[in-house]
C-alpha cells in the first residue's frame, strides 16, 4: 500500500461530533460488500488487481470477476489458502464457518464482516469478503505524528471494537486474535474485525444483573501539550528499565469455578493474557485484556509489555504491571482495569461490554448512534483506481498464474550463467 495516500491527521477534533447528542446522518456510499459476486465462487473467473498481503496461512488479493458486468460489479478481498498444510486447511474451514455464522446473523454487527463466497478446489480453498479500502489500525497509527492516536480518536475506535466484541461474545465466540493489524478501515472510516481462524466457541457468557460496576475516578485530563512532553520523557525511561523476573512457566492444572473455557494456547506474543500463558484456560475476559493492551499502544506507540525474546515477553505479562506517562486519567484509569492480571477482577469479567461501556472515558458515547456519526476520525480517499475506475475484463492477472510464478526458480544472475564463466571446463 502506498504510505503516501490515505493520509489525514486524525487528532482532528472533528471526532468529537460523536460524543454530542445531535448528530447528522453519514453520508452513505455504495460498497464492495453491497455489490457482491456470484455464491459459487469460480477462480478462474477472477481476476487479481493487487496483493494485498501474505501471511503464515495465506494470501489475500484484491480480485474482480472479470465475467461480471463491470458497471454492476465492484472488487472485493480474496482470502486464499494452500490445501497443502493440514493446519492451515482445518483453520481456513473455521474461519469461514464463523464468517456464515456471522452472515446468517439475522442482527448483524456494522463492525463485523460478512461471507460473500467461497470456494474450494483440489489445490485451495478460498473466500470473498467485502474490500476495506483503509488499511488497517497499524499502518494508520505509524502515519500519525509521534505514532499516537488522540483521546479523541481512541475513544471512537474503542467504541465500535468493544461493540463488535460484544456482538461475537453474545454469539458465544471468543475472538483471541485483538490485535492493530487485525481492525480494518472500511470505506465509510469505520472499523472492521479481521482474521477469525483463532477464534473460539464457547457456552454464551451468563451475567447476573445484581453486580454493580466499581465506582469510577473522576481526574483531570491532562493538557495536549504535558502529554507530548510527558510521553517523551517515558519512551527514554522505558528504554533503560529491565524486563521482569519471574520462574520457568509451568503449566497449572484446569480449574474454574463455572462457565465454559478453552485451553488452547493461541494469540500474538505480545497481547496473549496471562491465563493463556500460564496455562489455566480461558474464556472471554482474554478478549478484554487485548483490548487493554490495544488501547496501550494506540496511546504510546508500543505495547506494555514487549521483551527483547518471546520468553522476556511472557515474563513481563505476568510479572509486571504497565507503566504511564503523565497524570492519571481516565484512559490510563481504563487500561489499569482491563491489564488486571486475575480474569476474574478484569473490567468486563462480570458483565462483560456494559461494564466497559460504563467507565468513565466513555460518558457521553452514544452506543446507538456509532454509524450514523457524520465523520469518522479517518476517511479513506476516494480516489482508488480499483474502486472507482472502470475494472475491464483484461484487468489484472490469473490467480493460478500468481502462483505458478512463485513456483518458477529466479534466472540465474548474468555472472553466474556458464557461458559467462571463463573457467569452465578449465
Amino acid at each position: 500500500m502506498d504510505t503516501r495516500r490515505h493520509k489525514r491527521n486524525v487528532s482532528d477534533p472533528l471526532v468529537s461530533f460523536l460524543f454530542y447528542l445531535s448528530l447528522s446522518p453519514m453520508e452513505t456510499r455504495p460498497s464492495s460488500s453491497s455489490l457482491t459476486p456470484a455464491t459459487n465462487l469460480n477462480l478462474d473467473r477472477l481476476k487479481v488487481l493487487k496483493l494485498l498481503g501474505k501471511g503464515a496461512t495465506g494470501t489475500v488479493f484484491l480480485v474482480h470477476d472479470s465475467v461480471s458486468d463491470s458497471s454492476v460489479s465492484s472488487p472485493f478481498a480474496l482470502k486464499l489458502v494452500d490445501k497443502s498444510s493440514a493446519s492451515s486447511l482445518r483453520r481456513a474451514r473455521w474461519e469461514i464457518q464463523i464468517l456464515q455464522r456471522l452472515s446468517d446473523d439475522t442482527n448483524p454487527n456494522p463492525f463485523l464482516p460478512k461471507l460473500l463466497a467461497s470456494s474450494e478446489s483440489s489445490e485451495f480453498i478460498a473466500w470473498a469478503l467485502p474490500y476495506c479500502s483503509g488499511g488497517d489500525l497499524n499502518v494508520l497509527r505509524h502515519r500519525q505524528n509521534d505514532g499516537v492516536f488522540s483521546s479523541s480518536v481512541i475513544k471512537f475506535y474503542l467504541a465500535e471494537i468493544v461493540c463488535a466484541l460484544d456482538h461475537l461474545h453474545n454469539m458465544g465466540i471468543a475472538y483471541r486474535d485483538l490485535k492493530p493489524e487485525n481492525i480494518l478501515l472500511q470505506e465509510s472510516g469505520h472499523v472492521t474485525l479481521t482474521d477469525f481462524d483463532l477464534s473460539c466457541s464457547l457456552n454464551k457468557p451468563t451475567r447476573p444483573e445484581f453486580y454493580l460496576s466499581d465506582p469510577e475516578p473522576d481526574p483531570n485530563p491532562e493538557s495536549k501539550l504535558s502529554q507530548k512532553r510527558s510521553l517523551r520523557i517515558f519512551r527514554q525511561k522505558k528504554k533503560k528499565t529491565k524486563s521482569a523476573r519471574v520462574n520457568p512457566i509451568t503449566r497449572r492444572r484446569l480449574s474454574f469455578s463455572g462457565g465454559e473455557r478453552s485451553n488452547s494456547f493461541v494469540g500474538t506474543d505480545e497481547y496473549i493474557s496471562p491465563e493463556v500463558i500460564r496455562g489455566d484456560g480461558h474464556d472471554f475476559a482474554v478478549d478484554w485484556w487485548a483490548l487493554g493492551v490495544l488501547t496501550y499502544e494506540m496511546m504510546y506507540g508500543e505495547t506494555p509489555f514487549k521483551g527483547r525474546t518471546k520468553k522476556e515477553t511472557f515474563r513481563n505479562v505476568l510479572m509486571k504491571e504497565p507503566e504511564f506517562a503523565g497524570k492519571p486519567s481516565e484512559l490510563t484509569d481504563l487500561i489499569r482495569r482491563l491489564l488486571v492480571k486475575d480474569p476474574t477482577k478484569r473490567l468486563g469479567f462480570r458483565r462483560g461490554a456494559a461494564e466497559i461501556k460504563e467507565h468513565a472515558f466513555f460518558r457521553g458515547v452514544r452506543w446507538d448512534l456509532l454509524t450514523e456519526v457524520l465523520r469518522p476520525p479517518f476517511i479513506p480517499l476516494r480516489d482508488d483506481g480499483e474502486l472507482t475506475g472502470k475494472v475491464t475484463e483484461e484487468s489484472g492477472f490469473g490467480i493460478k498464474e500468481y502462483f505458478e510464478k512463485l513456483k518458477t526458480p529466479p534466472l540465474p544472475l548474468p555472472h553466474e550463467c556458464p557461458e559467462n564463466n571463463p573457467f569452465v571446463d578449465f
